[in-house]
C-alpha cells in the first residue's frame, strides 16, 4: 500500500514538473513574440527609407514645436502654398501671385466646366522655364475642405493640420503617409526656375513624423 502511495506521489511530481516547463515555455515564447511585435511598431520602412514611428505617443512639447518650425517652413513655401491659397483661384510662381487666366477651384478642387487643371498640367513637368508644372492628380483642396495655408500663424497651422474635420479625415497614420504622397513629393522635384522648400523631403518627413510623434504641438506664436 505503501509503495503505490509513493508511486502516486513520484507520478504527481513529475506530472506538475511537466506542466510547469510547457507554461514556462509558453511564457517565455509570448514574451519573445510581444518584443518582436513592439520592435516591428518601432520602424516603418517609406520607399527604402526606416522612420521611427512610435505606435504610443511619446509627448515632448520642446521638441515637437521645434519639430514643426521646419514644417512650418516648408509649408509657407511657394511649392505648397500656391495650392492652398486663401481664395478659391490658386497662385502662381515663387511671387504668389495670383495664377494667369483665373482658373477657378471648382467643388472637387480640380478646377470648373472646360478650365479643368489636367488642361494644362500634365502627367509631368514641362521642360523649360514659365512652362506648367505636372503631375497627375494635379488639384486644389476640394470646396468642401480647402486646407488653407496662406496667411496661417505656426499655431493656426498645427490645429489645422491636426484636426480631421480640416485635415481631409486624416488621421495620426494617415498623416504620415500623406508626407510620401505624390503631389507633396512633387514639391522638390516643381521643374525648370522654381524655388525648392527650404528643407530636402527627407528633412521635412523627419520633421513632420516627429512633430506628429511627439504630441502634434501647436506653438505659442
Amino acid at each position: 500500500m505503501e509503495s503505490k502511495h509513493q508511486n502516486k506521489d513520484l507520478n504527481s511530481k513529475k506530472s506538475y514538473r511537466f506542466l510547469t516547463k510547457i507554461l514556462a515555455t509558453i511564457l517565455f515564447a509570448s514574451c519573445i513574440m510581444y518584443a518582436f511585435s513592439e520592435t516591428a511598431k518601432v520602424f516603418k520602412i517609406y520607399k527604402g527609407e526606416k522612420i521611427v514611428f512610435h505606435q504610443n505617443n511619446i509627448k515632448d512639447s520642446v521638441k515637437s514645436v521645434q519639430a514643426f518650425a521646419k514644417v512650418y517652413k516648408v509649408l509657407q513655401s511657394p511649392r505648397c502654398v500656391n495650392c492652398h491659397p486663401v481664395g478659391d483661384i490658386p497662385l502662381q510662381g515663387d511671387e504668389r501671385k495670383l495664377h494667369a487666366m483665373n482658373p477657378k477651384r471648382g467643388e472637387d478642387g480640380k478646377g470648373i466646366l472646360t478650365m479643368k487643371c489636367t488642361n494644362c498640367h500634365q502627367p509631368e513637368n514641362t521642360s523649360g522655364e514659365h512652362t506648367p508644372p505636372g503631375n497627375p492628380n494635379w488639384h486644389l483642396p476640394p470646396a468642401n475642405m480647402k486646407m488653407v495655408f496662406e496667411g496661417k500663424s505656426p499655431n493656426e497651422l498645427a490645429k489645422q493640420l491636426i484636426n480631421p474635420k480640416l485635415n481631409g479625415n486624416k488621421n495620426k497614420k494617415a498623416l504620415i503617409a500623406h508626407a510620401d504622397d505624390a503631389l507633396v513629393v512633387w514639391g522638390w522635384n516643381p521643374g525648370d526656375g522654381r524655388t525648392l522648400p527650404p528643407y530636402s523631403h527627407k528633412e521635412f518627413k523627419e520633421a513632420w513624423i516627429t512633430w506628429l510623434n511627439t504630441g502634434a504641438y501647436a506653438p505659442a506664436n
